[in-house]
Order: structure tokens, then C-alpha cells, then sequence
């Protein structure tokens, strides 16, 4: 029987394996939707990222409650873990950017290599906000069940 102290080694150890599956995920979904949509007319442009968007918020509330309820992790944590797959995401879509713009003929334009810094920044706050909301209601809820 594995004791507190292995039994935390191993539940972060499934939490950060989980951060990462989840920001590859969403690389997946933006690269993957990104492309649907690349031969969509105006109105079915937007139906794909209403449809990459739910499908990330989706991700998004399955990883809170992987952490909540599987690995019981507080709020905090949860948010923190939440927030890392996002902004782990929003660098490999920053990088599939970089990627994109080296294999398309763009001269005319600067590589997006600010992205690399920007987009994680920029989405990691809000998804931090964001979790943590959400896992703090689950732990209230949760604690009275």
C-alpha cells in the first residue's frame, strides 16, 4: 500500500501528464478546425470555430473535473494545471503558426514569432480566472455532498 507521499507523486504525475494530452488536444482542435474552415464559405467559417470553441470548452471542463474528482486536487491546483494546458496550447498553435508562415510563401509579412510569447500569456490568465471559478464551486458543492 502506497503511502501520502507516493500516492501525491503519483496523482501529480497523472495531472501533469493529463496537462500535457490536454494541450495537445487543443493544438489538434485549433490546427484541425483552422483547417475545416480553410474551405468553408463566410457563414460556415464561423460554424467551425463556434464548433473549435465548444469543442475546447468542452476539453476545458473535462480537465476540471479530471482534476477535482479523479485526482482530488483544491481549487488552486486545479486552476493552475487548467491554465498550463491552455497556455501550453496557445504555444504550440503560436508554433504551428511560425511553421505555417516559413512553409507558405509570405515575405511580405514579419514571422509571428511574438505569438510564441503573446498567445500563452494572453490565454493563460483568463483560463486561470476562469478554472479557478469553476473549480471553486465544484469544491463548495462538493464538500457538502
Amino acid at each position: 500500500m502506497p503511502d501520502a507521499m507516493e500516492r501525491n507523486l503519483m496523482s501529480s504525475r497523472s495531472s501533469v501528464r493529463a496537462m500535457v494530452l490536454v494541450a495537445v488536444a487543443y493544438v489538434a482542435i485549433g490546427v484541425g478546425f483552422g483547417a475545416l474552415a480553410l474551405s468553408a464559405d463566410g457563414d460556415q467559417v464561423r460554424l467551425w470555430r463556434l464548433a473549435a470553441w465548444v469543442a475546447s470548452a468542452a476539453l476545458a471542463a473535462a480537465q476540471i473535473w479530471y482534476e477535482h474528482y479523479r485526482v482530488g486536487s483544491s481549487p488552486r491546483p486545479t486552476a493552475l494545471r487548467a491554465a498550463g494546458a491552455v497556455a501550453l496550447g496557445a504555444f504550440g498553435l503560436a508554433l504551428a503558426a511560425n511553421i505555417h508562415w516559413l512553409l507558405a510563401a509570405t515575405r511580405g509579412q514579419r514571422a509571428p514569432l511574438l505569438a510564441l510569447v503573446a498567445w500563452p500569456v494572453i490565454t493563460a490568465v483568463p483560463a486561470f480566472l476562469g478554472a479557478l471559478a469553476v473549480a471553486a464551486v465544484l469544491d463548495r458543492f462538493s464538500r457538502r455532498a
